[in-house]
Formats: C-alpha cells, sequence, structure tokens
C-alpha cells in the first residue's frame, strides 16, 4: 500500500489572506494535522498551547498546538494543527478528513468523498 497526498492551505483564522499551501501526507494514524513550524510562524499564527501525543514507536512527546484553517479539495475545516519540525514532512490528520466526510481509498491511494459526512 502506498502514501496518499493532497494540496493543502493552512490560513490563520483571525487572516485567512496569510496562508500557507503545500503537499500533505494523508495519516489516518494522525488525529491532528502537523505543518512545519516555520510555515506558521510565517502566517503569523501562534502556539495556543501544548497536547502530548504518542508516536509509532509508543514513547510520547509535549508538542506545540494552534488551531487554524485547514482547506483541501475545495472544503474548508478549523482544526488543530501541531507544531512540527524544520523540514517535517506535513500531515494531514484523520480529524480534518472526517470533519468534511472524505475518506481515504488505500487500494487507489486516493481520498474519496462520501455522500454525507456522518454524524452518528
Amino acid at each position: 500500500m502506498g502514501a496518499t497526498h493532497v494540496t493543502v492551505r493552512i490560513s490563520n483564522p483571525a487572516d485567512k489572506d496569510r496562508f500557507w499551501e503545500g503537499l500533505f501526507l494523508v495519516d489516518t494514524g494522525a488525529t491532528d494535522s502537523l505543518v512545519p513550524r516555520q510555515h506558521l510562524e510565517a502566517i503569523g499564527v501562534e502556539p495556543e498551547g501544548k497536547r502530548t501525543y504518542e508516536l509509532a514507536n509508543g514513547s510520547e512527546l509535549s508538542l506545540d498546538v494552534t488551531g487554524a484553517r485547514i482547506e483541501f479539495m475545495g472544503e474548508l475545516v478549523h482544526g488543530t494543527i501541531i507544531y512540527g519540525e524544520p523540514g517535517a514532512e506535513p500531515l494531514l490528520g484523520v480529524t480534518a478528513l472526517e470533519s468534511v466526510g472524505i475518506e481515504v481509498d488505500p487500494v487507489n491511494q486516493r481520498l474519496k468523498r462520501l455522500p454525507a459526512v456522518r454524524l452518528k
């Protein structure tokens, strides 16, 4: 099974004209999305707190987080963004996907829209 990528625009919620756009790895194992710190700082988004995340190897890491606008595939959602290290691959987490009714088709390595956003 390969990787699925999608172009995502992250915008400052206080000024949507300040944004960064990049190619994100779709990571259904990640709850929240991740953007390298320098891109968030460039659009004027500041950390609003810290959250502890469990990594794939079982270790835990406390990371800065903030809220931002997340736009992809013609959809918009406000979500939690993790501040990543410089050079980190941007990740689109499952919360953003599910919030707009999009799921991953792992066989074809594509994102597909559900007929409706799940409310149950």
